[in-house]
């Protein structure tokens, strides 16, 4: 199948939620709550991008496990890394629980690494309601590049396609050139992953990092089944199976530094919330267990699953409370920790 669902025990905790949430949502629980209602989800990317493939998947399946059956309609608000949305999120958009945000992991660590983001809003802030996927990214470059392995990309001058600052794309590629002395050349300014693979095949740049693994099986099969992609490094806190077995190093034994070592963990752990989806602070905490417990609902739905497998999107989902813990977490990292951390996602 070309979903990897959630192990066992998660599926178990999932379902577990549901039922926790339904005894403790409290009267908003009613079905007359989101009866009538819309939940405009607000997807913090371009149309056709691996985030927008994703949120438009749980978007046509969340509504079904929400009493009252609301209308979910999806809404692109793309721009500096899903930074735009988030703002909106956290400053506009109403607190009932009528919109829900699909924001980019950049936009959640903003407000550590981006000293222009920290004003806009507070992540931590944000009701969370679970998490589709906590994959592993990967830097890629094309079947006509000379950078065919990482080896080569600490030699030779490769362009990379990126979006603005605060995008994976972008921060990634820094990440790498100043952690483990690659000589990528950043172009940044592209909409989205999508616009940069179609540069990748027009011979405009070479290559790009900071791409969900998820996102190149969903959107370039035709790419790892014709051998045009080289993936030339995993970035992920453990190995990918599939990504060892085709050959992809993990960044660790490339990096010389323990201090880079450890700011490279605190910008790689911003892929447990890979796929995250959340509310406006200040939304009632019973409206947000309706939500977590419908997300958990359709993290394990067949047909949402089956859809999945159509889209070859992966599913490693956790709760909202866990990716809660998490965010807050990642926030209270040692100041020396987040310092150096910025200084390596400067281009």
């Amino acid at each position: 199948m070309g979903f990897v669902a959630a192990s066992n025990g998660a599926a178990r905790s999932l379902r577990a939620l549901v039922v926790m949430a339904a005894c403790l949502a409290g009267p908003a629980m009613a079905a007359d709550y989101y009866a009538g209602k819309t939940i405009e989800m607000v997807i913090g990317a371009d149309v056709a991008g691996g985030y927008d493939i994703y949120a438009r998947a749980v978007a046509r399946h969340l509504g079904r496990h929400i009493p009252g059956n609301p209308q979910i309609i999806p809404r692109n608000m793309p721009g500096a890394g899903s930074a735009i949305a988030g703002a909106h999120l956290f400053r506009v958009a109403p607190k009932d629980g009528t919109t829900i945000g699909a924001l980019m992991p950049g936009a959640i660590m903003g407000r550590l690494l981006d000293e222009r983001a920290s004003n806009l809003f507070d992540p931590t802030k944000f009701n969370y309601i679970g998490t589709a996927d906590s994959g592993t990214r990967v830097c890629a470059t094309y079947s006509n590049s000379p950078t065919r392995t990482y080896d080569d990309a600490r030699r030779l001058a490769t362009i990379m396609g990126a979006s603005q600052a605060g995008g994976a794309t972008r921060d990634y590629t820094a990440m790498h050139n100043r952690a483990t002395g690659t000589k990528f050349k950043i172009v940044s300014g592209y909409k989205g992953t999508s616009d940069i693979f179609l540069a990748m095949e027009r011979g405009e740049a070479g290559g790009l990092c900071g791409l969900d693994f998820s996102s190149l099986k969903s959107q370039k099969a035709d790419w790892l089944r014709d051998g045009k992609v080289n993936i030339i490094m995993q970035d992920g806190i453990d190995p990918e199976p599939e990504l060892t077995r085709m050959g992809a190093p993990q960044i660790w034994s490339f990096i010389p530094d323990e201090a880079d070592k450890k700011a490279v963990e605190l910008i790689l752990s911003q892929q447990l919330f890979g796929r995250s989806y959340a509310t406006p602070p200040g939304a009632p905490a019973d409206v947000v267990a309706i939500l977590r417990a419908a997300f958990a609902a359709t993290m394990v739905d067949k047909e949402f699953l089956a859809d999945a497998d159509k889209l070859r999107i992966g599913i490693t989902a956790s709760t909202g409370e866990k990716l809660q813990e998490v965010v807050s977490r990642v926030h209270g990292s040692s100041p020396e920790t987040i310092a150096r951390a910025k200084h390596l996602i400067e281009p």
